[in-house]
């Protein structure tokens, strides 16, 4: 499936988020109500430059995607209590949609975009990849957040592997597990 690329003036949206408390029961849960899958997971990601508000930060989270149809899925838990986009809209043991993401042309010029319109930074990483995100807090006006991408040849790739294990799965293996790095 070709992802397009966003601009400030034509965005379009590739995955929804939600945060889950229990990654693995998270995973059943949809895939009985959805059928949905495999979900390609990573545990505690490592995440290098974390930014909380503008502020140094770490953050330990693991994840699980699913393609379902022309979106992603994805399921995030957060195993720490440090301050985060993730725990800025749920508490520990709350669930929900908590954003959907982007594949910018330009990453900094779409994260200016949402700050000239008074939506500021919230949490912002890199992956060992070097692809990362962005999280701005859009609360206010879309009641989650946005994710924008630190977009590199690795997360097209990351994108394509969980379209193409979609593609005729046979609904027996409902999880591969992906790393930390992957």
């Amino acid at each position: 499936m070709p992802i397009t690329r966003s601009t400030p003036d034509r965005q379009r949206f590739v995955q929804n988020a939600y945060v889950v408390w229990d990654l693995d029961e998270a995973i059943v849960r949809w895939n009985r109500l959805t059928g949905i899958g495999p979900f390609m997971v990573r545990r505690h990601i490592r995440l290098n430059d974390v930014r909380y508000r503008g502020q140094p930060s770490t953050l330990d989270i693991s994840a699980a995607h699913a393609q379902a149809g022309d979106v992603q899925i994805e399921l995030v838990t957060q195993h720490c209590a440090q301050p985060s986009a993730f725990r800025d809209m749920f508490a520990v043991g709350e669930e929900g949609l908590h954003h959907v993401a982007l594949f910018p042309e330009d990453h900094d010029a779409m994260v200016d975009h949402y700050a000239r319109l008074g939506h500021v930074a919230a949490t912002d990483f890199v992956t060992a990849e070097g692809r990362g995100a962005t999280y701005v807090d859009t609360r206010a006006t879309l009641g989650h957040m946005v994710e924008i991408y630190r977009v590199n040849d690795s997360l097209f790739d990351f994108y394509a592997r969980i379209a193409a294990a979609a593609d005729g799965w046979d609904g027996r293996q409902l999880t591969i597990e992906m790393g930390t790095g992957a």
